[in-house]
């Protein structure tokens, strides 16, 4: 399942106010400014700090590249 691109526009971290990456083969969100992953779970971003991975500086490489 795919997010819509206009969405992915308009998203943005609840911690940074940044912009998010999208991962849609990791069903993630990710942003590079907090390092902190947000999960995608049935087609919905779940963007609650609680609920985000912390990626650390070698993690966050690794996955953005």
């Amino acid at each position: 399942m795919t997010l819509d691109p206009e969405l992915l526009k308009i998203l943005a971290c609840p911690e940074s106010k940044k912009p998010l990456v999208h991962l849609p083969e990791k069903n993630l969100l990710v942003c590079r400014e907090s390092g902190l992953a947000y999960p995608i779970r049935n087609g919905v971003p779940i963007l609650l700090v609680d609920e985000a991975e912390k990626l650390d500086d070698a993690k966050l490489k690794e996955i953005l590249g």
